[in-house]
């Protein structure tokens, strides 16, 4: 083997560890010199102290877990239908799968903004629901007195917004198990259930752990969506490190909630790789 052949697929690889050793490993370890040393270069935990103390912590923890629960699940349910739907493979299937990644093309803050059209005291919801003679005053969808639904309207927003790569990930594995296993599936009398939980799934595992994975680390990163709808009513970790950093001007207090973000995300990612390994299905008793 020639050396430039031996090293060939290392060279094309070299952008993206560039671009991972620039843009993630710099700032991780700028932010734990932020998060666990002082202006003297000593080590000190009068940071994690000072945000323990934050009135707002232990809410933004818990609403932030509150929307990866919520949310991650509802979005692998749906966008798991919706494939087993497309996979058919019926005329006019392209173009609903084009349809449904539309929302890959918007960006957080936007379709913050369109949801927010949608849920204000006169926008299109209300507007619709007069129209109808459904209510006779507007429904206070994002207001501090009702925090439930301002959860939810947020919850349905993001839930538009990020199924869709979800989608794409699983129609991807769904289009890689071999259609043999089906048919002989069919053959043996396993009805459409049997097929989904004896053989769709377990093949669709490795999928389903990278979906689950890309989405959780998403959901602790929600901020432009919550910051639309609900401001600062309802925290989150991404937006109180966004506000102690730039409004705030405390970049090791951001810097604590940006290791809080990053041990959560490890955390649930050592859970998903734990117990959706990939194991070989058997078919037996189907």
């Amino acid at each position: 083997m020639k050396l430039n052949e031996k090293y060939f697929p290392y060279v094309l690889l070299l952008p993206l560890l560039l671009y991972i050793l620039l843009f993630f490993f710099n700032p991780f370890f700028n932010a734990l010199k932020l998060a666990f040393f002082d202006e003297n270069n000593k080590f000190t935990l009068i940071y994690f102290r000072e945000l323990l103390r934050d009135p707002r912590f232990f809410s933004a923890i818990k609403y932030t877990l509150m929307f990866a629960v919520t949310i991650v699940p509802l979005q692998l349910i749906t966008a798991f239908l919706i494939a087993l739907f497309i996979n058919r493979n019926f005329k006019g299937s392209k173009t609903l799968l084009f349809i449904c990644s539309i929302p890959l093309a918007i960006s957080d803050l936007a379709a913050g903004l369109i949801f927010l059209s949608i849920f204000t005291e006169h926008g299109f919801l209300n507007s619709f629901f007069y129209f109808l003679g459904l209510i006779k005053k507007p429904v206070y969808f994002l207001s501090y007195e009702n925090i439930p639904l301002l959860f939810t309207s947020i919850l349905i927003a993001e839930h538009w917004r990020a199924t869709a790569i979800v989608l794409i990930i699983l129609i991807a594995g769904l289009q890689m198990i071999e259609k043999d296993y089906i048919d002989a599936a069919n053959v043996f009398g396993a009805n459409f259930f049997k097929r989904i939980f004896y053989i769709i799934i377990p093949l669709l595992k490795p999928s389903i752990q990278s979906a689950l994975i890309i989405r959780t680390l998403f959901a602790f990163q929600m901020f432009a969506v919550v910051i639309a709808l609900a401001g600062d009513m309802i925290p989150v970790l991404s937006g109180e490190t966004y506000f102690w950093y730039y409004i705030y001007r405390n970049s090791h207090i951001a810097s604590c909630y940006a290791v809080v973000i990053i041990i959560l995300s490890l955390l649930l990612t050592a859970i998903y790789l734990k117990f959706l390994t990939y194991k070989e299905p058997v078919y037996e008793n189907i």
